[in-house]
């Protein structure tokens, strides 16, 4: 069950249907909640302030790997005509290979793989590293709100806008099994 302030912030969200605490799940993303020490650190070191709503979900369950893994898109990406798929989000962190700081963390993206710097990688895709989503601050600053975009690095880092905030964008994930039928 979710904490108080998760209900709050998310207040339709089902606890028990949100989360896949599957075995790989476990050992690459779900971490121990984050004391404020924590994310006050990950945040000087991303250079970003994180969503109030996205630390909040943390606090209660520290990364993971959703059960609606897709998000409708406004127009095609490479994965799919009408939507992304989220494999997991990352925890807030150092300690799990899929944590903001962590090996496979924000920072790798941009400094290995190119994405560009809009902002903080926060989940991951299955198309192993060729498409994240992201928190996009170019609108709001460093302190701001960001909007969750999908980076397309398939085409040419493209982006496109699924959300105007992170709450939004978890309560318009859904399941796979409402795409079964796209090619």
């Amino acid at each position: 069950m979710f904490d108080e302030p998760v209900q709050r912030t998310f207040p339709d969200l089902d606890p028990d249907a949100f989360w896949d605490d599957n075995e790989y799940a476990l050992g690459a993303y779900v971490d121990v909640p984050p004391s404020p020490a924590l994310i006050d650190s990950v945040e000087a070191e991303l250079g970003y302030r994180l969503p109030a709503s996205y630390v909040t979900l943390m606090r209660s369950h520290n990364g993971g790997m959703p059960h609606n893994s897709c998000c409708p898109a406004p127009s095609r990406t490479t994965w799919a005509e009408t939507h992304v798929a989220v494999d997991g989000i990352m925890g807030i962190g150092r300690e799990k290979r899929y944590s903001l700081a962590g090996e496979a963390g924000s920072r790798f993206w941009i400094e290995e793989w190119g994405y560009p710097a809009i902002g903080v990688y926060f989940a991951t895709c299955p198309s192993a590293g060729h498409d994240m989503i992201a928190f996009d601050y170019r609108d709001s600053g460093p302190d701001g709100e960001p909007r969750v975009v999908h980076v397309d690095q398939e085409w040419d880092y493209r982006i496109t806008v699924l959300a105007p905030n992170f709450v939004s964008f978890v309560h318009a994930l859904r399941p796979e099994s409402e795409y079964d039928d796209e090619v």
